[in-house]
């Protein structure tokens, strides 16, 4: 590499030199292979440009402490979050909606992580990997322990995962507390559901809201293999399941279940008869499926029950 009349220790000194002066360049490189739902992903050191396509993802950026900048946030802003993660958060900007997020948004903000949903966002996910690098996780067809699972990826993707694994054995414990609190004796079934004007959507117990209530105590009405999580139901179906409490979680102000009262078969049902029809926090119960969520929907399921 150098000539033969240069000193030896000249040229040991010029190597050294060229040594060093690559470091940096290969430190800029540097980043951690991230296993995820489609593979793995070279995702840099500590990432601090992060852009969210799923409640649940700002849900565990939270959770460590960190504010993404960029959320779709459904076109909503602030009214599209629950007060428990908006006010934890600083500033970012709306991204579009979590079905269909603007990736020029999205690359306007130069952001050197993206968080993806797998069942959202597969069919765009080349084009997200052309803007940064991108992880994509279970949320949205997720059960509860399939996201509190993405938890850990997303703060191995952060390099925080001794921050996260923190919070998630706190959140175990939380859960474990409010699971204490159902009596040992309680048999009834649940059955959370979202509706709207001509749609009753139940939530088994794959499902995130309906796995999470079965955590704490509560037999789903509708038993379910991972991969199902959700079941669409007419009047006659809920009859024959009969739940005995139905948390129904409104998409509209007029819903399919006010049509369904003027029905004689409506009042046959155990929870109508037993006013064990509870009208929850759609966005919360629906719509966030992480820690934070999990414990206030946790909470609030044994407050309406004792």
């Amino acid at each position: 590499m150098f000539h033969k009349a240069y000193p030896s220790k000249l040229r040991i000194f010029l190597a050294s030199l060229v040594f060093l002066a690559a470091l940096p360049l290969a430190s800029a490189q540097a980043g951690n292979l991230i296993q995820h739902e489609m593979g793995e992903t070279e995702v840099p050191d500590n990432p601090q440009r992060i852009v969210v396509l799923e409640f649940s993802f700002v849900d565990a950026l939270v959770a460590v402490g960190i504010t993404p900048v960029g959320l779709a946030d459904d076109n909503k802003g602030e009214a599209g979050l629950i007060p428990e993660i908006s006010s934890k958060l600083g500033e970012w900007t709306p991204v579009g909606s979590r079905k269909q997020p603007s990736l020029e948004v999205i690359s306007s903000l130069n952001p050197d992580l993206i968080i993806a949903d797998l069942q959202r966002h597969e069919a765009i996910v080349g084009e997200l990997n052309g803007v940064a690098p991108t992880i994509v996780l279970r949320g949205l067809q997720g059960t509860y322990e399939d996201n509190v699972a993405s938890m850990s990826v997303i703060g191995e993707a952060l390099g925080l995962s001794d921050q996260m694994e923190k919070r998630i054995a706190e959140h175990r414990s939380t859960i474990e507390a409010l699971a204490a609190k159902v009596p040992a004796s309680e048999s009834r079934t649940v059955l959370p559901a979202v509706v709207w004007a001509d749609g009753f959507n139940a939530h088994a117990s794959s499902s995130y809201t309906g796995e999470l209530l079965e955590k704490i105590g509560f037999k789903n009405a509708i038993q379910s293999e991972p991969g199902t999580p959700y079941a669409t139901m007419t009047l006659e179906n809920l009859i024959a399941i009969d739940p005995d409490v139905i948390f129904l979680m409104k998409y509209s102000d007029v819903t399919i279940v006010d049509g369904w009262k003027t029905n004689p078969l409506w009042g046959a049902l155990k929870a109508v008869q037993n006013n064990q029809i509870h009208v929850v926090r759609t966005t919360l119960w629906a719509k966030f499926r992480g820690m934070i969520a999990a414990e206030i929907i946790a909470a609030d399921a044994i407050k309406l029950l004792y």
